[in-house]
């Protein structure tokens, strides 16, 4: 069975409810993953926006998930550290934790949620960026899924 993550609150390729955006209450949604690979030991996500005026920019990254988790809860707390070992990083608006969609008014923006399945943990601070915590997925990916959404303002 593949990897596979979703988003209850909007179809693959759908629009995403403005609760979910700067235009709402700017709430992670909740995402539910299966088909984890058995040696998988964590879980990564990055959720980014390719449209963005000055390329991709980059909504949220959040890591060291333990393999055993089956979800993330809707409105994810924006801190650094959890007790279950997972981190979360900087996103492109300077804070830690999601930072909802924002685009200019005008044509939808796609933002993409990407699950890696990891083979360790890795050993990187809170509060890292995307480019860090790419670097550092480097070489541990078991496998990869990914749900869309867009948002238009």
């Amino acid at each position: 069975m593949p990897l596979e993550v979703k988003a209850a609150a909007f179809s693959n390729g759908g629009e995403m409810p403005a609760r979910y955006t700067c235009d709402g209450e700017g709430l992670s949604p909740a995402l539910t993953w299966s088909g984890v690979p058995p040696a998988a030991r964590t879980l990564a996500l990055v959720v980014d926006d390719p449209d963005a005026p000055r390329g991709v920019f980059t909504h949220w990254v959040i890591w060291n998930v333990p393999a055993r988790h089956a979800e993330l809860p809707e409105g994810v707390p924006d801190r650094d550290t959890f007790a279950d070992g997972a981190r979360q990083g900087t996103n492109d608006f300077g804070r830690v934790g999601y930072g909802g969609p924002c685009p200019p008014r005008g044509r939808p923006h796609r933002y993409f949620f990407r699950l890696y399945a990891l083979d360790s943990g890795l050993k990187l601070e809170a509060g890292a960026g995307r480019q860090r915590l790419q670097e550092a997925m480097n070489g541990h990916v078991l496998a990869q899924a990914e749900w869309m959404g867009t948002y238009r303002r």
